[in-house]
């Protein structure tokens, strides 16, 4: 559809960075905008990372400039905004995609790691806000894309109170950005995951796999009632879809992507 392209777009995409050559989320975030056409800038506190992702989007045809910014920092955050509007005089799309998954429950969690949880799930998307608003309202346009997790309205087997927590705060600050914002022009919205297939899940997840990754990621796939996970290609089209003009008239939802599995009881 015409209406999803986004061509021309400057995107700023947060957490854009992977595991080497793997394709998680973000970078696959940045190669579909960049395949719609988009002027991607991707952002990832490891340089290495994004200039990877950069390189991949090069290879396609597509545009794209890599930055290194830590997205708990605002020093950061204000200096890849300034070099965005630098290169491209304007900047349309804001997608935040950054989150960590500190296990344990309230016993068992260092306090550090709770507050670092927030830092970076919560705060990090406070300062991307604080930073890039002021473009938007200059321009009286502009869609916000933050990518939360189905763990924020339904808690997990595995106890991550912080995650689940920090990510019910984020879709907490895209509501009250999309109410406040709504007149000037500028859409905020959740993009909120079940169960995706990327590298770093299954990074994550291989100290806890007693019988194996593969096994583990079986069961997982099972868990949904599609009779699989998601993939980063799904998760970044729906983020374009919500950074696109065919998503003019939806401004402070949640949008579900997680095959039905929120529906799901026991």
């Amino acid at each position: 559809m015409q209406e999803e392209s986004l061509n021309g777009r400057v995107s700023l995409v947060i957490g854009a960075g992977a595991t080497g050559d793997g394709i998680g989320n973000g970078r696959a975030m940045a190669l579909t905008f960049a395949r719609r056409g988009a002027l991607v800038v991707a952002v990832d506190r490891d340089l290495a990372s994004v200039e990877r992702t950069r390189e991949m989007v090069l290879a396609e045809g597509g545009q794209c400039l890599a930055l290194r910014a830590d997205a708990a920092v605002s020093a950061d955050l204000q200096a890849a905004v300034q070099q965005t509007l630098e290169r491209h005089g304007r900047l349309d799309v804001l997608v935040n995609n950054v989150g960590i998954v500190p296990l344990g429950g309230p016993v068992e969690l260092a306090e550090s790691d709770w507050d670092r949880a927030f830092a970076v799930n919560v705060k990090s998307a406070f300062l991307a806000c604080k930073h890039v608003l002021p473009a938007m309202l200059r321009q009286r346009r502009g869609a916000i894309v933050h990518v939360s997790s189905l763990a924020s309205i339904r808690s997990p087997a595995s106890p991550y109170c912080a995650y689940a927590a920090s990510k019910a705060a984020m879709n907490g600050l895209s509501q009250s950005v999309a109410l406040q914002y709504a007149g000037q022009g500028i859409r905020s919205n959740v993009l909120m995951l079940g169960m995706i297939d990327t590298p770093h899940v299954r990074e994550q997840l291989a100290g806890t796999a007693i019988d194996g990754v593969d096994a583990l990621m079986a069961r997982r796939h099972a868990q949904s009632p599609s009779g699989a996970m998601g993939t980063v290609w799904e998760a970044a089209a729906a983020a374009a879809f919500l950074a696109s003009d065919a998503a003019a008239y939806i401004n402070g939802t949640e949008l579900l992507v997680d095959g039905g599995l929120h529906r799901r009881v026991g």
